[in-house]
C-alpha cells in the first residue's frame, strides 16, 4: 500500500494550520487504499539552507538535513497544507523543500491551501517549485478562506464543497502515486536527472544556489 505524507507548512504561533492538516488527515483515514501521515515542520526544524552544494548532488553534510532527508524518502505522494503569505508560500515551507531533490522525485503531489483569498497564489509558486523537482502535481485544489471557513478567524469549519474537493483530490493523489511506482524503483532516472555534470557543474550550481 502507497504511503502519503500530509505536510503542515507553517510554524507561526496561534496558526491554523493545524485543524486543516489534521481535517485533511480524518478525512484521508478512513479511505482504504493508502496509508497517511501527518509531517508537522515545526517537528523538524532546519537551518536556512546551509548545504555547500545543491541538494541533488548530495549527498549531504549535515544530519539535520540527512534526519529530513529519511524522513520524507518512504512517502509515495504529498498532500501539502500551507497559508499565503504576501502573496506568497511561508519561508519555512520553500526551506523545507529545498533542502531535499531525489527524495520528492518521482511522486506525486496535491495542495490544500488557506487565507484571505483562499492561499492560491501560494500554490501558484508550489506547483511551479514542485513541478521543477519532478513531481507531478495533482489538478483538484482545496482552498480554504480565513472570512468564510473559520468562526471569528480561528475556528475551522469546512463546508461540503471542501469535503467533495478533497475527496477527488486525494482520488487524483492516489491514482498517480501508484501510476509514478516505476520512476521511484531504485536505480531508475527521475525525470530531472542532471547527465553528465562534473565537479566543474558541481561547484558552479553550488556557487548559484
Amino acid at each position: 500500500m502507497i504511503r502519503i505524507a500530509i505536510i503542515l507548512g507553517s510554524t507561526r504561533p496561534n496558526r491554523n494550520g493545524p485543524q486543516v492538516a489534521q481535517w485533511v488527515l480524518d478525512s484521508a483515514s478512513r479511505r482504504g487504499d493508502a496509508e497517511f501521515e501527518l509531517i508537522d515542520l515545526r517537528d523538524h526544524p532546519l537551518p536556512h539552507l546551509d548545504e555547500p552544494v545543491p541538494p541533488m548532488f548530495g549527498p549531504s553534510v549535515h544530519e539535520h538535513t540527512r534526519a529530513w532527508a529519511e524522513r520524507i524518502a518512504p512517502f509515495d505522494g504529498f498532500v501539502i497544507v500551507t497559508p499565503e503569505y504576501n502573496h506568497g508560500l511561508p519561508g519555512v515551507l520553500k526551506n523545507a523543500i529545498d533542502h531535499l531533490f531525489r527524495e520528492w522525485a518521482g511522486k506525486a503531489v496535491g495542495f490544500v491551501s488557506y487565507g484571505a483569498g483562499g492561499g492560491v497564489h501560494a500554490v501558484d509558486q508550489l506547483r511551479l517549485i514542485c513541478s521543477t523537482l519532478g513531481m507531478a502535481g495533482v489538478g483538484p485544489q482545496v482552498t480554504i478562506s480565513l472570512h468564510h471557513d473559520f468562526e471569528n478567524f480561528t475556528t475551522f469549519t469546512p463546508g461540503d464543497r471542501h469535503v467533495t474537493t478533497l475527496n477527488t483530490l486525494l482520488d487524483q493523489l492516489v491514482a498517480w502515486s501508484n501510476a509514478l511506482a516505476p520512476l521511484r524503483q531504485p536505480g531508475t532516472d527521475t525525470p530531472h536527472t542532471v547527465e553528465g555534470a562534473d565537479h566543474d557543474d558541481t561547484e558552479r550550481l553550488s556557487l548559484t544556489r
